[in-house]
């Protein structure tokens, strides 16, 4: 087994890079079809969702494996290689199977233990299967990571660690009301009919939204997906599909927007979802993007430099604006002498910031240098003196649209958060928020199943390794065997069939007992890490022909696609 797997997800890599990275089901594809063209690999899958993307690959060379497959993802995602590499981690052999396994149980995705994850992975093995590049090491590994990831969402409580992104984004989106309470009576737009985009209108179905309009580019898709939550017994929901055109005017209607599609460029631009919030805020909310724009630059830019005062010694463009000349931004890193002319300066200031009772002269000179000096020798800097006043900041209007995007890349223009009466919970901001999000006492639990889980599949990979060559053992055997009873009928033709069967019958019980102690051994020890080895020898010490033994693999292989083509359970 030398199973590899190379990608980037929101562990490693921020947003901005993922959203450029993402692939569609046809660059999918086609990148699966390079994968197996590749010299170090010959077999692929990817594994492509919201906030990651992984190319998993058997190799029989690490090195040139890892070389080729990131150079892969960064041809067909169309970031450079020297951008992408940075963001890029790399599993072999049985971390990657470790890796495969907390993936489908939710322990590496954004909100943990989502289940998700498992129907990306089953739509990942359906599309290499379809691709005919999923042999059989990835078919194994695909088919029992969502064993895994059913067992651990079963026997364990890793649904209450965290909910779907969807359900998370929602919570989001209500500031802290139950999400049934804030959804009650709302109309939903959901912009998309894919996998996502339904767990997106069932959910909100279920919350209690009065109507949910689906908008779709394929207008049988969105159809379909209107048809499955009014057929359902468990909401009431009123549901319609409209075309993706009339999402402008449904943007005038709609409390509640979740996008997430395929598109390569934005859904929603902010002169969209201002024009969709019009008159629904008080007054109509004007979008300037260039006075954005600006805005931006003006965060970004260095700060303006402080007016200077009469004597100071402190170089005050490095103090920040609204800080005093006293404070710990305009003494950090000040060397000795520059110190102390600081703190005779500020004793002489203006500002008295002396008790009255200790007086003046150079004794309290004195004292509020050492002072100073202290200060700084204890903590590194000198305290602040005197905060900046607080500064107004206008409030916003409560938000009248709230829109949830959760397409990598993004469908709604990040301007949008800047609207009055717009409260936009993108991809970003979940990662953010679910950073510091508490994890059940269950995750342990599941990590140990997953430890478990990769033992016993390694273990499995091995003594599947060496299978072939004990079948091609005892094929040769039985050969031998067959080889000396027709060397013995030619010198006794006489012999009859009766003693002819109890001949052939002792030789093959001497031979059966001398093979099965070495194979049922060399069985166990290769399934031990560190085992495959064991084949190669058994190959080497009987001279057993590589043909064979490949010719035994083949056979099973072909005896295990039929079942592999049906697709994943």
């Amino acid at each position: 087994m030398s199973l590899l797997v190379v990608g980037l997800s929101h562990r490693s890599a921020p947003v901005s890079v993922l959203e450029r990275a993402s692939l569609s089901v046809e660059a999918q594809t086609k990148l699966l079809q390079d994968t197996v063209a590749a010299e170090p690999a010959s077999e692929g899958a990817v594994l492509a969702t919201c906030n990651r993307i992984e190319l998993y690959a058997d190799v029989d060379k690490f090195h040139a494996g890892v070389a080729e497959l990131s150079t892969l993802l960064a041809q067909h995602s169309g970031v450079g290689l020297e951008e992408l590499t940075p963001y890029l981690y790399v599993h072999y052999e049985d971390r990657a199977v470790h890796h495969m396994f907390s993936v489908a149980c939710g322990l590496d995705s954004m909100v943990v233990g989502e289940g998700q994850i498992l129907g990306q992975i089953k739509d990942s093995l359906a599309r290499a299967q379809e691709t005919h590049t999923a042999g059989r090491l990835l078919n194994d590994l695909f088919q029992q990571a969502l064993r895994v990831g059913k067992r651990a969402h079963s026997e364990t409580g890793i649904d209450r660690a965290g909910q779907s992104l969807v359900t998370f984004g929602l919570e989001q989106l209500a500031l802290g009301t139950p999400v049934e309470s804030w959804a009650r009576g709302k109309k939903a737009l959901v912009i998309g009919a894919g996998s996502m985009s339904s767990l997106s209108a069932a959910t909100l179905a279920r919350t209690g939204v009065a109507e949910v309009v689906v908008a779709n580019r394929t207008p049988d898709r969105a159809e379909r997906l209107v048809r499955i939550l009014t057929e359902g017994d468990d909401t009431d929901v009123t549901a319609r599909a409209v075309p993706m055109t009339s999402v402008p005017f449904e943007l005038t209607r709609a409390d509640v927007v979740v996008s997430c599609t395929g598109a390569t460029g934005l859904v929603l631009t902010a002169d969209m979802v201002a024009a969709g919030v019009e008159g629904r805020v008080g007054t109509a909310p004007v979008v300037d993007l260039d006075a954005v724009a600006e805005e931006d630059a003006r965060e970004s830019a260095p700060p303006a430099q402080t007016p200077a005062e009469d004597g100071c010694p402190v170089d005050l463009s490095t103090v920040r604006p609204g800080f005093s000349v006293m404070g710990e931004a305009a003494v950090a890193g000040m060397d000795a002498a520059t110190l102390e002319q600081h703190g005779a300066w500020a004793a002489g200031s203006a500002v008295d910031r002396r008790d009255a009772a200790r007086g003046t002269g150079p004794e309290a000179d004195a004292e509020v240098i050492g002072a100073l000096a202290a200060a700084a020798s204890a903590i590194g800097r000198i305290p602040e003196r005197r905060r900046p006043e607080a500064v107004d900041v206008p409030q916003r209007p409560e938000p009248v649209l709230f829109l949830l995007d959760l397409a990598m890349p993004r469908d709604v223009d990040a301007a949008a958060h800047r609207l009055p009466g717009v409260r936009l919970v993108d991809i970003e901001s979940l990662a953010e928020a679910s950073a510091d999000a508490p994890m059940a006492a269950d995750v342990d639990q599941v990590r140990r199943i997953v430890s478990d889980e990769v033992a016993a599949f390694g273990a499995a990979q091995r003594a599947a390794h060496i299978t072939p060559t004990v079948v091609a053992l005892r094929t040769m055997a039985a050969d031998v065997v067959a080889g000396e009873m027709a060397r013995l009928e030619g010198r006794l033709p006489g012999l009859d069939d009766k003693h002819r069967a109890e001949i052939t019958q002792t030789v093959r019980r001497v031979v059966d007992k001398l093979l099965h102690a070495p194979t049922v051994r060399v069985k166990q020890l290769a399934a031990e890490p560190g085992g495959t080895g064991y084949a190669d020898a058994l190959r080497t010490l009987f001279d057993l022909d590589p043909e064979t033994v490949a010719s035994v693999s083949r056979a099973e292989e072909s005896t295990e696609k039929n079942a592999e083509n049906r697709g994943p359970g």
